[in-house]
């Protein structure tokens, strides 16, 4: 969990006169577009109202967190930062307003991608047209004049799927947060979380198939049912995204900044499937579905990016972890792309295979890894654990800890008299990134790990949509431009 604090001074809990005025703008702006979309109804009315409902999403997220602050400290949700010279408290658990904010917009957008079906389909406008026979009851007229055939219930079957996934998955965060819970107790209940997704995703779609590379379809055929375990694989991704957004944590910035990434080369590779010359494409719903889910997301984040930059004024707590990663589950899953979130989990990957000799007992772990604090030079450097003579690593585990440090993977200081181990720098990507680059300020390293991190997801869409086609046949991005 991370720690924050930028001055002595107590956090402002009220606007200012410009940011009145700003939000204000916005959200009359806002309210403006969503009000005419009901008097004219266009074809790309959806995506214009889950923008104009992201700009509010923005706007109360902005405020709420600064207006909540002080009660949130006195509510007992209040921490420190132990990477500044002056740790006075700040509010915690932020990403509660935001996972609440971005709920209440989901649960307001819902009429507007099913408006037409809403009016064709029930007594809205299915009725109005009706003829009644000669002797005809009034009540069977209005039952056959109702063409809920017509209405996409899938659709709305998955919606609502998915805002649940986000609602259980938010109170887990909320839990956390309250009660500390302990990492071994928490990390299979995103798992449970999924269960909605995955139901729907059998009911409505239910591939379970795999294209088999080029090289091995002579030998296995161009496709594979891996049947059930395909389940067990989305329900890995589950498990594993909420929790990779919550193990690489530790300085300002850094949860909110790396989520808002993710979340916007996700945006990106949707609007590859919108923007083509053979619009609409067969994967068109798929990818709007994903931008009704992106768009708000990317709305409350920045507005949370903005208190909570270096240096921060606000703590987003585990909440905004569970919920961020759970959105990229929700749309990776239910529109049908959960391998391109893999390519650009890379670094989250990375972390926690670096991490697991300590996630999983084999190093001493401390309650918290975040780098450490050098007060003397204001820079960070990398936080370590100490090892006691009493308390050694096993012969097998010294070996590869010495086989890290000779290939600057680790720190490790060594005993020259005993050859025993001294210490050795925490197992996490941001003290690892410090090893091979010095000490630095917390702002700077927020920036590398977030440069690195759109770097290697651009170079992961491209080998989605590009290196694929060296042992795949064809992607299904790729067949527009046929």
């Amino acid at each position: 969990m991370t720690h924050h604090s930028p001055s002595t001074r107590s956090p402002s809990t009220s606007l200012s006169q410009t940011e009145t005025l700003s939000l204000s703008a916005l959200t009359f702006a806002s309210l403006s577009v969503l009000f005419n979309i009901f008097y004219l109804q266009t074809d790309g009315e959806p995506l214009i109202a889950s923008l104009s409902l992201s700009v509010l999403a923005f706007c109360a997220t902005y405020s709420m967190i600064r207006w909540l602050g002080s009660t949130f400290i006195k509510a007992g949700l209040k921490g420190k930062d132990m990477s500044k010279i002056q740790k006075r408290e700040i509010p915690e658990c932020m990403g509660a307003i935001c996972a609440v904010v971005y709920l209440f917009v989901m649960l307001v957008f819902i009429p507007f991608p099913f408006y037409k079906d809403i009016v064709a389909a029930t007594s809205g406008g299915g009725n109005k047209d009706i003829v009644f026979n000669e002797g005809e009851d009034v009540g069977d007229a209005v039952g056959r004049g109702r063409l809920l055939h017509r209405f996409p219930i899938s659709k709305l079957a998955s919606y609502l799927s998915a805002t649940i996934s986000l609602s259980v998955i938010t109170l887990l965060g909320i839990g956390d947060d309250l009660f500390d819970i302990r990492w071994r107790h928490k990390f299979f209940i995103p798992a449970f979380a999924s269960i909605p997704l995955l139901v729907v995703y059998f009911v409505d779609f239910g591939v379970t198939s795999i294209v088999v590379p080029i090289p091995l379809q002579p030998y296995l055929g161009e496709l594979i049912d891996v049947g059930g375990f395909y389940y067990v694989y989305m329900a890995s991704v589950a498990i594993f995204s909420p929790n990779s957004i919550n193990i690489l944590a530790g300085i300002n910035g850094i949860e909110v900044a790396q989520s808002i990434v993710i979340a916007v080369l996700l945006a990106v590779n949707d609007c590859l499937y919108l923007l083509t010359p053979s619009y609409p494409h067969p994967a068109t719903d798929s990818h709007l579905f994903s931008l009704y889910f992106l768009l708000p997301f990317l709305g409350v984040s920045f507005a949370l990016l903005w208190h909570n930059w270096y240096p921060a004024k606000v703590f987003v707590g585990d909440t905004y972890c569970y919920f961020a990663g759970m959105v990229f589950v929700v749309v990776s899953i239910l529109g049908h792309f959960s391998k391109t979130l893999i390519l650009l989990l890379v670094p989250q990957i990375f972390n926690f295979v670096y991490s697991a000799p300590q996630l999983f007992g084999l190093v001493p772990c401390p309650r918290h890894r975040l780098p450490r604090f050098n007060a003397r030079t204001g820079l960070l450097e990398p936080s370590v654990t100490a090892w006691t003579e009493d308390k050694q690593p096993k012969a097998v585990i010294g070996w590869g800890l010495k086989v890290l440090d000779k290939l600057k993977l680790l720190r490790v200081t060594v005993d020259e008299e005993t050859g025993r181990f001294v210490e050795t720098s925490n197992f996490t990507i941001l003290n690892l990134w410090l090893v091979w680059r010095g000490p630095m300020r917390e702002d700077r390293l927020a920036i590398e790990i977030v440069g690195t991190q759109i770097v290697l997801g651009l170079f992961g869409l491209f080998v989605r949509h590009g290196l694929a086609l060296l042992i795949f046949k064809e992607d299904n991005w790729s067949i527009t431009w046929r």
